[in-house]
């Protein structure tokens, strides 16, 4: 006889709750997206972190030693290079809103291996400007890409919860790559550079291939050129009307609203550079502390936000973008003063405490930042996505990085409290600014809906419940 059906159900919960759920269950946890299917893009992501780990910080270490030129000549060099390859953030752009932000990171990679290579070759001021045109050009056009590529290489609804993964595989794959480094000069000295320059380009053109073969969603619907979106509904003419009044309020195609999240960006990337540029100045000559202080603070914040970033995204984190920018900013607002205590020259303010909680506040700042301005950057207008406007983000972080060296070592030259007081008056002005970022609504069906205020509709970052298994899309 047919057996029933009946044992199949009650035999299914005694085996489900042990065994199918589990890994669900615990990448839920642990606020992780769905990673299924997505092998080559984690991978890719991992080990072009890893090459930036391996070198970025020991470009100076090697043209001083293996080239014996002097600081001096080598810094002047870099820093002409990197300015000439700002440019390169606007051809990226323009470059990927015609061949989509795949081609643009695949391309990235491989001249980021050139430049390396060209290390090797490169022995006086002029050709080590030219290694580092080379290199910065593919770091420029990678993270100009790669906040889109995000929307289009992962599920709906997710968007977030990826930004945030994606930053913690960056620092471990930094960590990794400096540790790496750290070993091998530690086992053979200057004369390993040679061969960490040579080791490092075949894993960017190993990330190039990986994100070769990324597959990718579809694209957004283009806009139409007075900001509004297309529509095939047969009352289009009174949607658009109601559309592009508002578009005039918000300055022409939403420009004004995306500079403004740039300039709101400023702030956040002087800070990230306080920890190459400014800790350990402010801790050996303010403070007197010994050289590895800063080493210390800055494996803190590595193990942080590495570990902590994907959970407290999913799970502690506020909803709307705009709200977990804030807190951020609130965080990091906070951080600067408890920095600049130990130099008050007051008794009872050791040194150590202070600046072991301040970063601890500066990581938690960093954690809540992060994935929610990464997602706002492709979600605040209409074509925020593209490449015109990925490029205006991407060039805040390539000028913050070149001014900050300069900036916080006249700040320091000046006293040991003026470059906290000035980062931090520059984190409360961002935190004003920040309210005004809100995701404009779409025109509806009627007039009504189109001047209703604005959610800052999140999307369901937080614990998504299944794992999807239809093509990725574009955050909208």
């Amino acid at each position: 006889m047919t057996p029933s059906p009946s044992p199949s159900p009650a035999a299914a919960p005694s085996r489900s709750p042990s065994s199918s759920p589990a890994p669900g269950r615990l990448r839920r946890a642990l606020g992780l997206p769905s990673l299924r299917g997505h092998g080559r893009f984690v991978t890719g992501n991992l080990v072009d972190s890893l090459g930036s780990g391996m070198l970025l910080p020991l470009g100076l270490l090697y043209f001083t030693t293996a080239r014996d030129l002097s600081v001096s000549a080598v810094g002047a060099a870099v820093t002409i290079g990197q300015l000439a390859a700002l440019p390169v953030v606007f051809l990226a752009g323009r470059f990927m809103d015609r061949r989509g932000p795949r081609r643009v990171t695949v391309v990235a990679n491989v001249v980021s291996a050139v430049g390396f290579l060209s290390f090797l070759v490169a022995a006086h001021p002029w050709q080590i400007a030219c290694a580092y045109l080379l290199v910065q050009s593919g770091v420029n056009a990678y993270y100009t890409a790669q906040r889109t590529l995000i929307t289009r290489a992962t599920a709906a609804g997710e968007a977030r919860a990826w930004f945030a993964f994606t930053g913690s595989l960056r620092n471990v794959g930094l960590g990794l790559g400096a540790g790496l480094a750290a070993g091998m000069l530690g086992l053979f000295g200057t004369d390993a550079l040679g061969g960490l320059v040579a080791s490092a380009a075949p894993l960017y053109l190993l990330a190039a291939v990986c994100f070769a073969r990324v597959p990718l969603g579809p694209p957004a619907p283009k806009e139409e050129t007075g900001g509004g979106q297309a529509t095939n509904s047969g009352n289009e003419a009174p949607r658009t009307r109601v559309h592009r009044t508002r578009v005039r309020r918000s300055g022409g195609d939403g420009a004004g609203h995306y500079l403004l999240l740039v300039a709101c960006n400023v702030p956040f990337v002087l800070a990230q550079s306080m920890l190459s540029v400014l800790i350990a100045l402010y801790a050996t000559r303010s403070l007197g502390l010994a050289a590895w202080t800063a080493s210390l603070l800055l494996v803190l914040n590595t193990v942080m936000v590495s570990l902590l970033t994907s959970p407290l995204t999913a799970h502690v984190a506020p909803a709307q973008r705009r709200h977990a920018v804030a807190l951020g900013y609130a965080l990091l607002a906070a951080s600067m003063p408890v920095f600049a205590a130990p130099a008050l020259n007051s008794p009872g303010i050791p040194a150590w405490p202070a600046l072991l909680v301040a970063m601890v506040l500066f990581s938690l700042a960093e954690i809540f930042y992060s994935p929610a301005m990464n997602e706002l950057s492709v979600t605040l207008t209409p074509s925020a996505a593209r490449g015109s406007r990925q490029s205006l983000y991407q060039l805040s972080w390539a000028l913050g990085g070149i001014t900050a060296p300069a900036l916080f070592t006249l700040l320091l030259d000046a006293g040991a409290l003026w470059p906290w007081i000035v980062q931090g008056a520059a984190c409360l002005l961002a935190l004003a600014a920040v309210p005004a970022l809100r995701t404009p609504t779409p025109p509806g069906p009627d007039e009504a809906g189109a001047d209703k205020p604005d959610p800052d509709e999140p999307g369901p970052v937080r614990n998504p419940t299944s794992d999807p298994t239809t093509s990725p899309r574009t955050a909208q």
